[in-house]
């Protein structure tokens, strides 16, 4: 078979490019000095919750400690290096896309850093190095030393590809060298794993990158032990002698929490905390992409069917409740105290995209663009300064500061958290977000995401590019022109998303019928340059309803146009937003406005209030009575774009008539 990859994807496409100079010259200076103490901004707790530290970040001070270069304490959660590894590594990104000298030499010297703190058998982790040096790897289920430990590798990793620092890439292996030294089945080895899943996904970069099995073959030891022995963390509590715990509020969570209540192969149902959960997901289907175990890949399947057809909302976003920040019970999707967290769902595209190079099907590019246009883009504020850690779908100002059971549910967007990881995860993903466009399996290039830009394959001794124009997600019209040398026979699968109602395609300007399979048309054809295919995608503004199971979506009904998901503002169509009913039948009017949200597809459709009674008086209940109804315009703004112009309520599920 030849060889057939990709070598490099170019994204020209203006809705992400601003997306990505947002972040290259706002988000990334920005958050540097956050991280350094440096930004004059109140930092907020995610919930209420004493115990979240939030007078500052510290992060960059506590490296600076744990090298030796300033004297004090260690200051904020045990994972508060990861801030940073994120952060580095959405920097290697930048780089790539857009070479900067003095960015490479501010992150330079951030590696330089890290080497000093690093301790001389690789272990590293500033919280243990400075505060509880006795405490390593004794308690894995608060402890996220391995969690850190993955950002790192996965930062060095990027950072070495990106800039060739050889220094990042021996510091991350001296840590995972540290690591394969400590873990495993032999004797004297802890035969465990960590609370919090992200190592698993950084050896098996790391292998990708060096050849050395022995990081695929720790990745794959901790997979497999993993919920061997339910009870190995409070083994390791009980034989821990310090008896303080890491992070308060964690003790009474059960095994399910941290997904070691069964092996992983038997695990059906998505439990506990979004987050770990589709980090490890998302190793087990790495993992069975790269040796070929069809066992990792079922149990991938069966986890992945359970969290998109029982407990997903319509926004790709997951985790039904704070408590935990976690999955409940399928059908339990509440909007008003919902979790949904970013990162899950930025975890949720990284799973997908796993299970794509596994196998083509398009619900994977379809479930990674509802997350990517909803739930991820709406983690970040059009400024790139501020940030929503919940992303809910039903928001009343009132409700959210005077309920405690919804104090996590901000009503705009913070401009930094006491736990802050999803800032620079967003940051991490949307600047690496090129390697999301295209799979290549075999010798079919499949087309999982719509955005304008270029990419090169590898055929062997032969080289292929493919240019896509676009002005999706506003348009769904989707051209696509190749330039090959000589000859070439390969297949090219374009994702037909399960939204769109219908579609129509040409090839050089012919009608073509080729039905999908899995999600995909796949072209196979021997391709000259010039060859031209035309997608077009049906965008009509269409309702979409919940299983009936959803108790919380029952009568009402969702609008989501192309791969967008509308919701309704305070701002714009008044307060109760709880009164207002959609007619099923009601036509949709769109246009595009340059100047709202940076450039937005916007939506107004004809509705009807409720009008509130005066005999009601000051009651609160009554014998039934009819509601009366009076027409109005419903104007509609993408998901992403809400609380954006301060605070209003927000509903994503109406009511129908």
């Amino acid at each position: 078979m030849r060889e057939f990859s990709i070598e490099q994807v170019k994204i020209t496409d203006p809705f992400w490019c601003r997306y990505m100079k947002l972040i290259r010259q706002e988000m990334l200076p920005y958050q540097w000095q956050v991280l350094n103490d440096q930004a004059d901004i109140v930092i907020e707790k995610e919930r209420d919750a004493a115990h979240i530290p939030s007078e500052k970040s510290h992060a960059i001070e506590n490296f600076k400690i744990a090298a030796g270069l300033a004297a004090g304490e260690h200051y904020g959660m045990v994972f508060q290096d990861s801030d940073v590894y994120k952060w580095l590594e959405a920097v290697a990104y930048s780089l790539q896309q857009s070479y900067d000298a003095a960015l490479q030499e501010l992150a330079d010297g951030v590696i330089d850093l890290i080497a000093q703190a690093q301790e001389s058998d690789g272990y590293l982790n500033t919280y243990f190095t400075v505060a509880a040096p006795e405490r390593k790897f004794k308690r894995l289920y608060q402890s996220h030393e391995l969690y850190c430990a993955g950002h790192y590798i996965e930062a060095a990793v990027a950072y070495y590809e990106a800039v060739h620092n050889k220094k990042a890439l021996a510091s991350a292996r001296a840590l995972a060298d540290c690591i394969v030294a400590a873990f495993g089945a032999g004797p004297g080895k802890i035969k465990g794993y960590d609370g919090h899943e992200e190592i698993e996904l950084a050896l098996l970069r790391l292998y990708e990158v060096t050849s050395e099995e022995k990081y695929l073959e720790c990745s794959r030891f901790f997979l497999y032990e993993r919920g061997q022995d339910p009870e190995f963390f409070k083994k390791q509590v009980a034989a821990d002698p310090d008896k303080s715990v890491l992070i308060e509020g964690m003790e009474g969570f059960s095994t399910s929490y941290y997904q070691v209540h069964k092996p992983v192969l038997e695990q059906e149902t998505a439990e506990g905390h979004a987050v770990r959960v589709v980090y490890l997901c998302t190793s087990m289907a790495k993992l069975a992409f790269l040796k070929h175990d069809e066992k990792m890949l079922a149990a991938c399947r069966r986890l992945w069917k359970n969290i998109v057809t029982k407990r997903m909302y319509i926004t790709g976003a997951i985790g039904s409740t704070v408590t935990g920040e976690a999955f409940t019970a399928d059908y339990d999707l509440p909007n008003d105290t919902m979790y949904g967290e970013t990162c899950a769902s930025i975890g949720l595209i990284f799973f997908a995209h796993a299970m794509l190079q596994n196998e083509s099907k398009g619900e994977y590019g379809d479930v990674m663009e509802k997350a990517l246009y909803n739930t991820v883009i709406s983690g970040m504020a059009l400024d790139g300064k501020h940030f929503f850690y919940v992303n809910p779908l039903e928001v009343v100002p009132e409700c959210s500061k005077k309920d405690p059971g919804k104090s996590h549910i901000k009503l705009t967007r913070p401009a930094w958290f006491g736990c802050s990881c999803c800032p620079p995860n967003l940051a991490r993903l949307l600047m690496s977000l090129n390697s999301y466009v295209y799979t290549v399996r075999d010798t079919t290039i499949y087309a999982n995401l719509y955005m304008t830009g270029k990419a090169e394959f590898n055929l062997g001794d032969h080289k292929v590019a493919i240019e896509q124009q676009t002005q999706y997600p506003w348009d769904g019209e989707i051209h696509f022109t190749v330039m090959a040398e000589g000859n070439n026979s390969f297949g090219l699968g374009l994702r037909i998303p399960a939204w769109a109602a219908s579609y129509h395609l040409m090839v050089n300007g012919e009608l073509c019928l080729t039905a999908p399979v899995d999600g995909f048309v796949v072209l196979h054809r021997r391709w000259r340059t010039g060859d031209e295919i035309s997608l077009e995608l049906d965008m009509e503004a269409r309702l979409w309803a919940a299983n009936p199971k959803v108790r919380e979506d029952v009568d009402r009904v969702a609008v989501q146009r192309g791969p967008i998901v509308y919701c309704i503002e305070g701002v714009d169509n008044g307060a109760d937003l709880h009164l207002i009913r959609l007619n099923e039948a009601a036509e949709f009017h769109y246009g595009f406005a340059a100047e709202k949200f940076g450039g937005a597809g916007l939506l107004t459709v004809a509705a009807e209030k409720a009008v509130g009674k005066k005999e009601w008086g000051e009651s609160l209940y009554q014998p039934a009575v009819s509601i009366e109804y009076q027409p109005v315009e419903l104007h509609l703004i993408p998901y992403y774009c809400w609380a954006n112009r301060g605070e209003n309520e927000m509903l994503v599920w109406l009511h129908k008539k």
